[in-house]
């Protein structure tokens, strides 16, 4: 059992850790401030080739794992670009997976190329007020007319819908009343189509951090979407979108050990450095285990999600695995960051140290895209053996 990186991983992690070296932690701090899209960052990595890591190779991308994504969107995390970076190419890596599995070659040729080149920025429409987490109860409509649908409806929590030219939109194609009895997950589809602001109205959310990706309401009032960006069957939404779940999951898992590595490296030098009663803080005890209980987490956390890349890259069932990654280094990640902010003392509340910002954005693997009680009803359910809770 070899848990080294290969020669090809490690030469990722060096490759993109020397793109994420020309966007150091001013630039992410400037950001937060001002709230602008990491344009730049974006760009650098498009033209580096790293946005179609995970796209097959026919369309464009890479054609490597999620093992590879996972390595490489760590070392994004842990340069301090955190979830700021992560998020402005997040869907590049795992949005279109749908596409690339169930769309048809003409789609696939289409869609996926301009994604891998960084041409097209685009958001994941799924989330609704009203459903949360129950997927399987969203209501905005798609009512098919011709050759083409007309969608009404609302959607909440959508990354980057205020810089997409796309959205990977998940609408209901019959009605809930009309699902036959006990089809729970029927009657929805997938469109992947233009995001026209003339029929969407896209309205910020201003949130805790994260500031330069944003994160929108949706509010859809006849969007027309062409027959031809329909991915797969009408009616077979909810099964495509499984399809990206636990990659989502992992390359979150990954994105948290390298939030938390970024905090770890703040508070062990701040330790080194900072002198107090004649005497590095880091040499006491109470600094220093606490940092090293930090690094034993992260360990544990890193040797969790790359299980759970290997098992998705070998076509195994990894849904437990990916569940429990995102929960325990969503949960390691945020104990590290904050850490750091304590190790800090009253500086750690200063933007000038930046760990602030970190502890900040580490929420968000906590929360999203599923939140840590309904992994763990699922891990009770489906790996324990107990009863459905709900």
């Amino acid at each position: 059992m070899n848990f080294d990186l290969t020669p090809d991983q490690q030469a990722i992690r060096e490759a993109v850790q020397a793109v994420c070296a020309r966007f150091p932690d001013a630039y992410w701090r400037a950001r937060d401030d001002d709230g602008r899209f990491p344009v730049e960052f974006h760009d650098a990595m498009g033209q580096a080739g790293w946005l179609g890591i995970a796209i097959p190779e026919a369309f464009g991308g890479s054609g490597l794992g999620v093992t590879e994504a996972s390595v490489m969107m760590q070392a994004v995390a842990a340069s301090g670009a955190c979830l700021s970076g992560c998020s402005s190419i997040h869907i590049n890596i795992f949005g279109l997976m749908p596409v690339a599995v169930f769309g048809s070659d003409e789609q696939k040729h289409r869609m996926l190329p301009p994604m891998a080149r960084g041409e097209v920025k685009a958001c994941f429409g799924v989330t609704e007020p009203d459903a949360g987490l129950n997927t399987t109860r969203l209501t905005t409509r798609a009512v098919r007319h011709g050759d083409r649908y007309v969608v009404h409806g609302q959607k909440v929590w959508i990354s980057t819908a205020q810089v997409a030219d796309k959205i990977l939109l998940l609408a209901r194609t019959t009605a809930l009343e009309d699902l036959a009895a006990g089809d729970r997950t029927g009657g929805l589809s997938l469109f992947y189509t233009d995001l026209d602001r003339s029929k969407v109205d896209v309205r910020s959310i201003d949130k805790m951090g994260r500031k330069c990706v944003d994160s929108n309401e949706l509010f859809i009032d006849g969007l027309e979407v062409p027959l031809h960006d329909r991915i797969g069957d009408e009616g077979k939404g909810f099964r495509y979108i499984l399809h990206g779940m636990n990659p989502e999951r992992i390359l979150l898992a990954a994105e948290a050990v390298g939030v938390g590595r970024a905090a770890l490296a703040k508070a062990t030098a701040y330790a080194k450095e900072r002198v107090v009663f004649d005497r590095p803080i880091g040499q006491n005890q109470a600094i220093q285990h606490p940092l090293a209980e930090n690094w034993v987490e992260l360990q544990a956390a890193e040797l969790l999600t790359m299980q759970a890349a290997w098992l998705c890259d070998s076509g195994r069932d990894c849904g437990a695995q990916a569940n429990a990654a995102k929960f325990y280094a969503a949960e390691a990640g945020f104990r590290a960051c904050e850490r750091a902010v304590l190790t800090h003392g009253g500086m750690g509340y200063s933007k000038e140290f930046h760990v602030e910002r970190y502890l900040r954005e580490i929420m968000i693997p906590r929360i999203a895209p599923v939140s840590r009680e309904l992994i763990l009803s699922h891990i009770a359910e489906r790996v324990l053996g107990l009863p459905r809770s709900y």
